[in-house]
């Protein structure tokens, strides 16, 4: 028997499970409310600019990464891929005094030093953790019970690798990166450290991230619109169906049996054997099921999410300028707070893309100031008194503002302005409260792993980056990936991995 899936969401997690689905023999359809692939992992075009809204880097890029295969089985990256390798990234300027970081390591450490030579203890403690965590990589294994073609499994070597970083993992699980970053002395480190990933985030990833990055994550040319666009050709090539503008309204469930049996669209019944969901596994659970699922894990999920939210506000603009000479990405310390969306923040930061051409017209360059916050209510209700259009340009106002006395060059020569709020990402990628991760709290487990397979309802699974903490494009790939693992277990089917 052909079984037919129907997944719902064209994201990472849904074409990730969509191709994995269609290698192991399913007939796949994927149904996707936006009128392009990707989901959270997005940009998009205004006059001639091409604004990033989502990844930064690649996680898992680097050649030997055991995500590597999985970002290449779904056709995201092969051998002919180009991508940049940004030599400096996440630079803070501390009033003047700029401290950034370099993936050779041996230069960072010199570049510390140089600034700060009373830390150098710290320094070399800080070069040597960053050394141990870029062994670390995100592990790709089967789940129990699953018929396999080629078994997922990491060489002796590479635990033994990573190793020294999971006896460390407790240590700087339980310290924020403020807390860490109050052992050096010299306070533009500190704020460099704090703004890597935000001050409140645990130094764990802190010193992961910047692990991974000496170990070989690059960014692809061409952003999230290219990783969504070569997910889709691979899908589609394996015979993979993908309908865009196509929204879900209900996932038809056979109560008395406990088993799905398709979709609601338009008020038309889509019948299949399986349902994958693969969108923002919260707002799901609250909009598509006639009967709230009342399964347990899907209930710690949501207290779980509650008060770690990770959303953004993005001040993008199109400037008329070469900025190849700024640093990708600059973040400054504000001497007066910046007051947005009800909330308050010390720093503004900014990624610029001067080195791809496909983002600007020639000599232009695009850019992207990120506001950190869960602003979620202050601009839904500002949607809801009519004022939104009026806030967003006052926002954006007040920011070129800012903006132009760092970098006066650009006062005059911006051409495009385009504010995306948690409300935009919202509508668009249909995101709960427009949040794209989760933060991780001191204290909290590194990572928190959901089953992916309904307690009461037969044939429906879940992916996305939801499913574990705290999210991201590595864990809609591999949740997408995990959740066909559980699918081809249900129906005694070979899953096939990699072709």
């Amino acid at each position: 028997m052909n079984h037919k899936v129907i997944i719902i969401g064209g994201g990472v997690a849904g074409l990730s499970a969509g191709i994995h689905a269609r290698q192991s023999g399913f007939d796949v359809t994927i149904l996707e409310q936006h009128s392009i692939p990707g989901g959270n992992c997005t940009s998009w075009k205004r006059d001639g600019y091409v604004f990033e809204g989502s990844m930064h880097w690649v996680t898992g890029s680097g050649g030997s990464k055991p995500l590597n295969k999985v970002w290449r089985n779904v056709g995201v990256i092969d051998n002919t891929t180009k991508m940049h390798f940004r030599h400096q990234y996440f630079t803070t300027d501390y009033h003047g005094q700029q401290v950034g970081f370099y993936r050779d390591l041996a230069k960072f450490h010199a570049h510390l030093l140089e600034i700060s030579p009373e830390d150098k203890k710290q320094i070399n403690s800080l070069c040597q953790e960053i050394k141990v965590f870029s062994a670390f990589g995100m592990p790709v294994t089967d789940i129990k019970g699953v018929k396999v073609k080629e078994k997922s499994k990491m060489d002796f070597s590479d635990i033994r690798a990573m190793m020294p970083a999971l006896s460390k993992m407790k240590k700087y699980t339980k310290i924020s990166a403020a807390e860490y970053a109050s052992e050096f002395k010299n306070p533009a480190i500190r704020a460099f450290l704090e703004n890597c990933l935000g001050a409140e985030m645990i130094a764990f990833n802190v010193l992961v991230t910047l692990g991974q990055l000496v170990s070989g994550d690059g960014y692809i040319e061409g952003g999230s619109l290219r990783i969504a666009q070569n997910m889709e050709n691979k899908f589609k090539a394996l015979g993979g169906e993908i309908h865009y503008n196509v929204q879900v309204e209900r996932v038809i469930v056979d109560t008395y049996k406990g088993k799905v049996l398709g979709v609601l669209v338009k008020g038309q019944e889509m019948l299949c054997d399986a349902v994958i969901v693969t969108c923002d596994t919260i707002t799901a659970v609250d909009t598509l099921f006639e009967e709230p699922l009342k399964d347990t894990w899907i209930l710690e999920m949501k207290k779980n999410t509650e008060g770690r939210l990770m959303a953004s506000t993005c001040v993008n603009l199109g400037i008329q300028a070469d900025l190849s000479d700024v640093p990708y990405s600059v973040t400054y310390a504000m001497k007066e707070p910046l007051k947005y969306a009800g909330i308050e923040s010390s720093v503004l930061g900014f990624f610029q893309y001067s080195e791809h051409s496909e983002y600007a017209p020639p000599g232009c360059t695009a850019m992207t100031v990120i506001l950190m916050g869960d602003t979620y209510d202050y601009w839904k209700a500002r949607k809801e008194d009519n004022t939104y259009e009026t806030e967003k340009q006052q926002l954006a106002k007040e920011i070129i503002n800012l903006l132009s006395e760092k970098l006066p060059r650009i006062k005059e020569k911006i051409v495009v302005v385009d504010v995306a709020t948690p409300v935009t990402f919202e509508r668009y990628c249909g995101t709960y409260r427009g949040a794209w991760m989760n933060w991780v709290h001191k204290g909290d487990k590194t990572s928190t792993v959901y089953p992916q397979v309904s307690e009461y309802v037969k044939s429906l699974y879940f992916a996305g980056q939801r499913i574990m903490t705290p999210g991201g494009g590595p864990v809609a790939l591999y949740t997408g990936r995990q959740a066909v693992q559980y699918l081809c277990r249900d129906t005694e089917t070979v899953f096939q991995g990699y072709m």
